[in-house]
């Protein structure tokens, strides 16, 4: 069992540098598309700041990944590695194609898929579902809303200023807003792997906090690793608990992704809904950095792809809704659509395929 656990933490690590891979690519799509930097600088910049964001954010959004989405009490370790291989075949299929889809929402379909199908709709927590659901919208609308205000603000107050000195001092401050942005990125996304991780070992290894494996894992913290029941009430005032060594191992493989992969999304995002400026560039990240920052604080893990993408959207609406590509507006959508269902799907498929197998071993 010890095999099969670590086997697993193995592919949830593998799951977050491809979460880095596709999603962290928002985070430089327009900084690259208005040659703010270098796609070699911005990549780096960005992994830079989504490192970051461990030493700010305490873990509200890997609590509600733990704890928050099903009932705790279904979860094993197969539950978690028939979410992780459904996700991980999905997010790989999406980024070949250059689908900027969301990683976040692939892992929540993923833990959906095995306890419905394994256990049945009651083990499933609908607030929690139903809040990410409804961020599913509202996110992408409030990136769109905030986007277009804060363009045409900045368009009404610039108009008389030369375009080449507005371009050369928006493309400085998109060093700003970038940052910002990675650093919601990395306060939300980065977390997400790390909750379910989390409830793995805890649901491994809270039974025998005084083993040789959970010693090894947690220390002196062993006893700390089941500190959420099944509803996601803390137990005995502890707080939810990732032991260090995994919240630099999540975050540097994050990060890690952020620099090797994703260059076809970056494309589909920098060019293909938009003409992005200086300008519209800072507006889209700093939007999207205010959504990614204030539901990482409330702990709702919401998508990095649908907040910049309604972003860049809202900033390319004060030329009138021609100016927009809706072709490519509706190819993501339309993965944004699919992504849950698709993954509860797999993965639920993936988990009676492993019990089955299980079966005929023992």
């Amino acid at each position: 069992m010890v095999a099969v656990v670590l086997i697993t933490v193995f592919i949830a690590l593998l799951f977050n540098f491809t979460n880095g891979m596709n999603d962290a690519a928002n985070c430089i799509a327009t900084v690259v598309a208005t040659k703010a930097l270098t796609p070699v600088q911005a990549v780096a910049w960005a992994a830079c700041w989504t490192f970051s964001a461990l030493f700010i954010f305490d873990m509200t959004v890997a609590a509600t990944m733990g704890s928050g989405i099903v009932d705790q009490n279904c979860i094993d370790v197969y539950v978690i590695l028939a979410a992780l291989l459904g996700s991980v075949l999905w997010i790989a299929f999406c980024t070949k194609f250059g689908l900027p889809i969301s990683a976040s929402h692939a892992l929540i379909g993923g833990l959906i898929g095995p306890v419905w199908f394994g256990f049945g709709g009651e083990h499933l927590i609908t607030s929690g579902i139903l809040t990410i659901v409804a961020f599913i919208v509202i996110s992408p609308l409030l990136g769109m809303v905030m986007g277009f205000v804060l363009n045409c603000l900045f368009t009404l107050f610039l108009r008389k200023s030369k375009p080449k000195k507005v371009d050369k001092s928006f493309k400085r401050m998109q060093l700003l807003s970038s940052a910002a942005f990675s650093l919601g990125f990395g306060g939300n996304d980065g977390q997400k792997t790390l909750g379910v991780i989390a409830i793995l070992l805890a649901s491994a290894f809270a039974a025998q906090p005084d083993s040789p494996v959970a010693q090894m894992l947690f220390g002196n913290e062993a006893v700390r690793v089941g500190a959420y029941t099944a509803d996601g009430v803390m137990v005995e005032g502890a707080k939810f608990f990732v032991p260090s060594w995994l919240k630099y191992t999540c975050y540097g493989l994050i990060s890690l992704g952020t620099i090797t992969g994703g260059w076809k999304v970056i494309r589909t995002l920098g060019d293909g809904l938009s003409k992005i400026t200086p300008v519209k560039g800072f507006c889209s990240e700093l939007s999207g950095a205010f959504t990614l920052i204030i539901t990482a604080v409330l702990g709702i893990p919401v998508s990095t792809t649908h907040t910049v993408t309604g972003a860049i959207i809202g900033t390319g609406l004060d030329r009138g809704v021609k100016r927009v590509k809706w072709m490519t507006a509706k190819n993501i959508v339309w993965a944004w659509v699919l992504t849950i269902p698709a993954v509860i799907i797999v993965s639920g498929f993936v988990y009676k395929l492993i019990l089955f197998v299980l079966k005929l071993v023992n």
